[in-house]
């Protein structure tokens, strides 16, 4: 390594370490294990050696290292104490005799492998960033462009990282096209020799959770909170919020004016619908409002089997149900409660004794 190859190599270090916060020494430790390497792989050479870089110039020096000792059996790595001392009468035994035995043409070998052990650093170093980036969102929400479809995974592509979005976390309802943006929930960041692997999901519902947060001031402001969450991806939501300001309209908030703002929500996923609820400590409430858009005319909660008899008019009941009996399932989740269903005339009059429990 000539002067200008190693000066420029400690310029890097300098640079790297103030840009990118690696440690100037920690590289040089590395070059210079590095280098050992690299003397002992292209000289053959089986004797000690220790390579130091003066952290000034750059300038490479290889050092053999013998052992002082009575008797030598091994000359590579052993010096007799009477050979020690003519060079430096202040040598006792057991002490380490170094000597410079740095080849000539050893310069270019050793710019190249700095270079090497230089480059690795900085990707390594990349890599660690990346992953923290991404380590702490992970729960939240990115924004990605899709950039290829690999087998049945989605590649996503976040700038300066790729994540997967796997079928299973995927939206039926949606097209994923190249060059598509759209928002994604981040489930999981591992890290891998490669990079930060990054998991994302457009059918989690803290998705939903994160765009209303986006989109609603009143839920970033903590004013409105969300207590509920039951999502059907692709079909149907249910969410359940109340207000910590008595005169603030959660569901209002929500909705926005004219629907403005949970249209927004609806539109990036893939129009998924949203029922808006109010959450309430008195369950016959939530439950009758966990059924909407379907009208209910009495709840009777049973608190020992949290079985909540709903009785709705005759012409509602197929829409508390729901399709597939989905709103009815989406009610029951976000609940917690079992729910059955009956209509006024299944009920009939007096058909079932009305019971009371006070909340």
């Amino acid at each position: 390594m000539n002067q200008n190859d190693g000066i420029e190599i400690i310029r890097a270090l300098d640079d790297l370490q103030k840009e990118r916060g690696i440690s100037k020494q920690v590289l040089l430790d590395a070059i210079e294990a590095a280098l050992v390497q690299a003397f002992k792989k292209h000289y053959g050479s089986s004797q000690n050696v220790r390579v130091g870089i003066d952290a000034s110039t750059g300038k490479v020096l290889v050092m053999s290292r013998r052992s002082v000792v009575e008797e030598v059996g091994d000359p590579k790595s052993e010096i007799s104490l009477e050979d020690a001392r003519q060079l430096d009468p202040s040598y006792q035994l057991g002490d380490i005799v170094e000597e410079e035995v740095t080849p000539r043409e050893f310069g270019r070998i050793a710019a190249q492998a700095a270079k090497q052990v230089v480059v690795q650093r900085i990707r390594e170093a990349e890599r660690g960033m990346l992953y923290e980036q991404f380590s702490n969102r992970e729960g939240d929400v990115v924004t990605g462009t899709v950039s290829r479809i690999d087998q049945r995974n989605v590649i996503v592509d976040l700038g300066k990282a790729e994540a997967t979005l796997p079928p299973q976390e995927q939206i039926q309802g949606d097209n994923y096209t190249t060059g598509q943006r759209m928002k994604f929930y981040v489930v999981e960041v591992r890290k891998t020799n490669r990079g930060p692997m990054v998991v994302v999901s457009r059918t989690h519902p803290g998705l939903l959770k994160r765009l209303l947060e986006l989109e609603v001031p009143e839920i970033a402001d903590g004013i409105v909170e969300i207590k509920a969450i039951a999502r059907e991806a692709g079909g149907r939501s249910k969410i359940a919020v109340v207000a910590h300001d008595p005169n603030v309209d959660p569901v209002g908030s929500c909705v926005g004016p004219r629907g403005a703002r949970i249209q927004t929500v609806v539109n990036e996923l893939a129009g998924e619908k949203i029922d808006v609820i109010p959450w309430s400590e008195d369950y016959s409430a939530f439950i009758s409002s966990a059924l909407s858009p379907a009208k209910v005319v009495e709840v009777r909660p049973d608190f020992i089997s949290k079985i909540a008899l709903v009785v709705v008019p005759d012409y509602q009941l197929s829409l508390a149900i729901g399709r597939e009996g989905q709103n009815a399932r989406l009610a029951a989740k976000i609940t917690g409660w079992k729910i059955d269903i009956k209509s006024e005339s299944q009920v009939g009059l007096g058909g079932i004794p009305r019971f009371e429990i006070d909340f």
